[in-house]
């Protein structure tokens, strides 16, 4: 079995830390409250929902690394995943509203990864989303030059 890659050591509480879990559970109010007022608190308990997303981390091993970024790595957080999400939100409610919420999950995990790869350069070296994260720096780069 392999060894977890190690970031430095975590505080117990870290700006990161509340930014992802904020993300995760206040930020789908804000969601659900501007995407789908006549409906919002349905809307928000579904966008919870979307947490059991997470439950792909359960096939890895181990199952929690530190270090591993879940974006491009669990099933249901893969790049062939994501399409499908996005085709989902042209789908009737509550299709759309599913759809937003894993997406939206998926959008605040890759910003815990980025935060995560300024402080372990290990961790981006070897996270499958690296190849994304390049193109982007690279299009951005292009933009800011012409």
């Amino acid at each position: 079995m392999r060894e977890p890659h190690q970031p430095p050591a975590r505080r117990f509480f870290r700006a990161q830390t509340l930014v992802h879990y904020s993300l995760h559970f206040l930020f789908p109010a804000v969601l659900a409250l501007v995407l789908f007022p006549a409906m919002w608190s349905g809307a928000y308990l579904i966008l919870l929902a979307t947490m059991l997303i997470d439950l792909d981390h359960l096939l890895a091993t181990p199952v929690f690394d530190p270090g591993r970024c879940s974006v491009g790595y669990h099933p249901l957080h893969s790049f062939y995943a994501i399409p499908v999400y996005a085709l989902m939100l042209l789908l009737p409610p509550p299709t759309n509203i599913i759809a937003v919420g894993v997406l939206f999950h998926l959008f605040t995990d890759t910003v815990d990864c980025l935060w995560s790869f300024r402080y372990c350069r290990e961790c981006y070296l070897n996270a499958r989303i690296r190849p994304v994260v390049d193109w982007v720096r690279k299009l951005l780069s292009r933009k800011q030059d012409g």
